[in-house]
């Protein structure tokens, strides 16, 4: 280890490296380490799951002497035979694995899976989670996970303190069943009854929804109302979240997504359904509005409270943005150096 730094291995879906796709939370982190210096390997950006088991377990075959400390993003379902295989390759390999838990899913596949995953995490020397919701939701008494936030360039997405706020609605996710981008489009149809000037931006990656929330919009009036700009790459983000004033989240399952902490560090005033790890990461009335799952009326109410009451936008814009802080990488590279010390007993 060159100046007493472990030389790392980040192992999971880098996909973000392909363009169009969503950068994930491995890319970045590998990323931060390389900017400070450290020597750092990643895999794989392959798209098809099969090709991307073989590329990881091909290169951690060719890395592992010049690695110390393999870290190990796992997901649920499919993803979570990635990190069994990848375990077992780092194991024959003597390599420590430190696993980072993702995905809203994981805590009801643990459940369905208990054997599983118990034999899976077993091989894991540190277990980090982003959240308390994924924290709680694999711990089993022997693989009690440590919570580092995720990380969120407060330098990307500039923050402006809202004391007011226009129907002016921003989601931003990739349309997909489990993010449940039709509410937006019926939450903006509520909120024009009291105010015809709202709008919405929808940005985000293409899977499969995008033309029927499209029909969606036209069928209830709203096709000159919407704007779909597509996937947004880091440097297009700023400028969207400055040109709105309210962000809705919508989604059905999640854990703690980046996409609302970005939009928080920027000031918006955040809408979101309580599901999954949100009731962790946000506080109803403090940093965001919380409503039910699927509830566009409630999520309406919402919106038409925000843009009614000033000191309650100027309260979720300054708390919001200080949740947001926690998340700034000068804070979260200590924490996860502190675990690559104790991962190799120095610490």
């Amino acid at each position: 280890m060159e100046s007493g730094r472990a030389r790392l291995c980040f192992v999971g879906p880098m996909l973000g490296r392909n363009e169009g796709w969503v950068t994930t939370q491995g890319e970045i982190l590998a990323d931060r380490f390389v900017a400070d210096g450290w020597e750092v390997r990643e895999t794989s950006r392959q798209p098809r799951r099969l090709i991307r088991l073989i590329d990881t377990v091909w290169c951690l075959l060719r890395w592992h002497r010049g690695v110390d400390v393999v870290v190990l993003s796992v997901f649920s379902g499919p993803g979570f035979v990635m990190a069994d295989v990848t375990s077992v390759i780092a194991r024959l390999a003597r390599l420590p694995v430190v696993m980072w838990l993702h995905g809203g899913n994981l805590p009801d596949f643990a459940s369905q899976h208990p054997r599983w995953v118990r034999r899976v995490m077993a091989r894991a020397a540190h277990v980090v989670a982003p959240s308390g919701f994924l924290a709680a939701g694999i711990a089993d008494g022997d693989h009690a996970a440590e919570i580092i936030p995720n990380v969120v360039d407060l330098a990307a997405v500039p923050y402006r303190h809202r004391t007011s706020a226009s129907p002016r609605l921003l989601w931003m996710r990739t349309f997909h069943p489990i993010y449940n981008p039709e509410m937006a489009v019926r939450v903006l149809h509520r909120v024009r009854r009291h105010h015809a000037d709202a709008t919405l931006t929808m940005a985000g990656q293409e899977k499969g929804l995008t033309e029927q929330v499209r029909a969606l919009a036209a069928s209830l009036g709203l096709a000159d109302a919407v704007r779909f700009p597509g996937f947004l790459g880091p440097d297009d983000k700023a400028p969207v979240f400055d040109a709105h004033d309210i962000y809705l989240h919508t989604n059905h399952v999640d854990n703690t997504p980046v996409s609302v902490l970005e939009a928080a560090a920027a000031g918006l005033p955040v809408v979101a359904t309580t599901v999954g790890g949100i009731p962790d990461l946000l506080e109803d009335g403090r940093t965001a509005l919380l409503v039910p799952d699927d509830d566009d009326e409630a999520s309406a109410a919402a919106v038409d409270r925000l843009i009614g009451d000033s000191e309650l936008v100027s309260r979720l814009s300054a708390n919001g943005h200080e949740l947001a802080v926690v998340s700034d990488w000068a804070a979260v590279r200590k924490q996860w150096e502190r675990v690559f010390d104790r991962v190799l007993g120095k610490g």
